[in-house]
């Protein structure tokens, strides 16, 4: 199993290229880093895996949209948008839409 996800900026019109993302895991009550990086030209990041894929369990996927926003030069209310979800140990690729404003977000779950 896999996670990724896809970001598109909303007023702009296109892909968030170069926002930083994060994917946690929750395990003995904390959170614990898996991967981390930032999206691509197309607005896609993907958790890369280690071979294994990613075991089921809570996860979190933390975007860097205050970074993202003063880069440039846009104030926003959303320093940091969040996205905890439960994997299912179903053995399928999970895929997380975001669309992103700078005062507005939504987003889904895909398999």
């Amino acid at each position: 199993m896999t996670v990724s996800t896809r970001v598109l900026d909303t007023r702009s019109g296109r892909a968030a290229a170069g926002l930083p993302v994060r994917l946690d895991r929750y395990a003995a009550d904390t959170w614990e880093p898996v991967a981390e990086g930032g999206t691509d030209a197309s607005g896609r990041w993907t958790d890369g895996g280690d071979g294994d894929g990613t075991p089921p369990g809570t996860y979190r996927l933390r975007y860097g949209s205050g970074a993202y926003f003063a880069e440039r030069n846009e104030p926003t209310c959303y320093p940091e948008v969040a996205i905890i979800f439960t994997i299912p140990d179903d053995g399928r690729d999970h895929h997380v839409p975001l669309t992103l404003g700078a005062y507005a977000y939504a987003t889904s779950m895909a398999f």
